[in-house]
């Protein structure tokens, strides 16, 4: 009708391990962009539900979602919840990960499988649904890997395995969905954000007493979140700096 509008479609995001520290900075600041967000959770209830009112004070529409995502099946539920939920999906962040210290001689199997199951399996079973749902309209996949993959790590090798994974799976995603126009890119951070556990003075010293950090990764995120197609199999680190 003549003087009529209708509004834009907002984007809708889901960002997995959305509900605490980085995942919930980077929600935040996907929903100040203009985005509607679904976050997943699997122990932190509480705080999902917390980061939802916040979410919702910045005006986005957000959901949160339980969900363990070392179980293929429990990604494909998640992503196909959170796209009932926001009416469709366009963006989804692989953020939730594990971070462990393993020594490599007391390292078991379970201590490795529990890292890499959620750290590398779980982003890859949920992109493949994520690129399911957006289909042929496109959109953009996010991985957070660590500016430190490539680096000796004696004590995390299973953790940085998983995250050298991460770079890999990002190429060859970028690679495989470029038809669908579904860019994929990766934000590695580095010392941003101290590890629950992680002695205070060491990762000062570790961290170079930066700041800012967390907020510039979020910034990150959202520029891979919203720009150009073209722009795919990136891999940006944020910030340096490294656990021995």
């Amino acid at each position: 009708m003549p003087g009529s509008s209708i509004a834009p479609q907002r984007p809708r995001a889901l960002i997995t391990g959305g509900a605490i520290r980085l995942g919930r900075a980077t929600a935040e600041a996907l929903a100040r962009a203009g985005m509607d967000v679904a976050i997943s959770y699997y122990r932190s209830a509480r705080e999902a539900r917390r980061t939802v009112a916040a979410l919702e004070a910045l005006g986005a529409r957000a959901v949160a979602l339980r969900a363990g995502l070392a179980d293929p099946a429990a990604a494909r539920r998640l992503v196909a919840a959170a796209a009932r939920a926001l009416g469709g999906l366009d963006v989804l962040v692989n953020n939730a990960a594990r971070f462990q210290r393993t020594p490599f001689l007391a390292t078991t199997p379970a201590h490795y499988d529990r890292l890499l199951d959620l750290n590398l399996r779980g982003a890859f079973f949920t992109s493949q649904a994520a690129a399911r749902a957006m289909g042929r309209r496109g959109g953009r996949i996010v991985n957070i890997g660590d500016a430190g993959a490539d680096r000796a790590w004696p004590g995390y090798i299973p953790y940085t395995l998983s995250k050298a994974g991460i770079a890999a799976l990002t190429r060859g995603l970028a690679a495989a969905l470029r038809p669908q126009r579904i860019a994929v890119n990766c934000v590695a951070p580095g010392a941003v954000l101290r590890p629950r556990g992680f002695p205070r003075a060491r990762w000062k010293k570790l961290s170079r007493g930066r700041d800012g950090g967390v907020a510039a990764v979020a910034a990150a995120v959202v520029f891979f979140a919203t720009c150009p197609p073209q722009v795919t199999g990136r891999i940006l680190r944020v910030g340096e700096g490294h656990p021995r």
